[in-house]
């Protein structure tokens, strides 16, 4: 089942099923407990972020063919950082390049979205994807400047992935169900029309069921909780030259099962340079 989430022409929110022969029909009830067919089609005036998340947990250097890109070693266990909840866009809606605080290394990571449907914790690997509600199609954008540079503060990893409109999701959530094995799927990303990205998530490092047994350790992961799980080789840093996203930029990812996510590229709209600026 794919669900989707939106506004209709009055601004009401829903939540929608979006059927195989393209029918969208308008759901009753909430992700997190009973969904119920509506009958009624779906007056779609604005497609959104399938789900507003709890929580944002990343995994970097997750994808073999990734680390060997940059020449790292591969990770003995999940790297984990943070994006603000704050940071998710709309499908279609654009990728703000920020001005205040500044970033001129701003990249694309086309990667696939877990999405947590019950609080679990201490999960043992065998029961990992019992806890999944679906997946999605995410892009980690990235200011690798914020990210890397130590004379920003020694590498701002937080600060660098959490500028608003740096985690556009969707454009539907597939539900656990739709997706049997989230380790053998197709992951595409395109820049302005260009294929960048082409990988499978079995190459990932850590496999989904491992990501959500490390990450639930001693730790509750709630309903709603996104997991990002890395993305592949391809990324704009690795190319020579360096590919930084630019206004009038777009870019598309495409994961097998779950549908394209598509986002414009723009510039923040002018703002006061932020004493915090390098």
């Amino acid at each position: 089942m794919h669900l989707f989430r939106y506004s209709d022409p009055n601004g009401a929110v829903h939540l929608g099923q979006w059927h195989a022969d393209g029918g969208r029909e308008r759901l009753e009830g909430d992700l997190w407990g009973e969904l119920r067919p509506s009958g009624q089609a779906a007056e779609v005036a604005t497609l959104l972020a399938p789900l507003e998340p709890r929580a944002i947990l990343c995994i970097g250097v997750n994808y073999r063919r990734h680390a060997l890109e940059f020449g790292s070693p591969i990770p003995q266990r999940p790297v984990l950082f943070l994006k603000s909840p704050g940071t998710v866009q709309h499908p279609g809606a654009p990728i703000e390049l920020p001005t205040a605080l500044p970033s001129a290394q701003v990249d694309y990571e086309g990667e696939l979205a877990v999405v947590i449907g019950r609080a679990c914790r201490n999960v043992s690997r065998g029961e990992a994807l019992a806890c999944v509600l679906g997946y999605t199609c995410a892009n980690d954008v990235s200011a690798r400047d914020w990210q890397k540079r130590p004379e920003l503060g020694g590498g701002q990893w937080c600060r660098g992935k959490s500028f608003d409109t740096f985690a556009p999701l969707g454009p539907v959530l597939a539900t656990a169900a739709s997706i049997p094995d989230p380790n053998a799927l197709s992951l595409r990303t395109w820049l302005n029309g260009e294929l960048v990205q082409d990988a499978n998530t079995d190459d990932m490092i850590f496999d989904v069921p491992d990501l959500i047994s490390f990450l639930s350790g001693s730790t509750t992961l709630l309903p709603g909780t996104v997991i990002l799980t890395g993305t592949p080789s391809g990324v704009g840093m690795a190319a020579d030259p360096p590919r930084w996203l630019r206004p009038g930029d777009a870019v598309a990812i495409e994961i097998e099962g779950i549908g394209r996510l598509e986002n414009p590229v723009v510039a923040e709209e002018a703002a006061a340079v932020s004493p915090w600026s390098p």
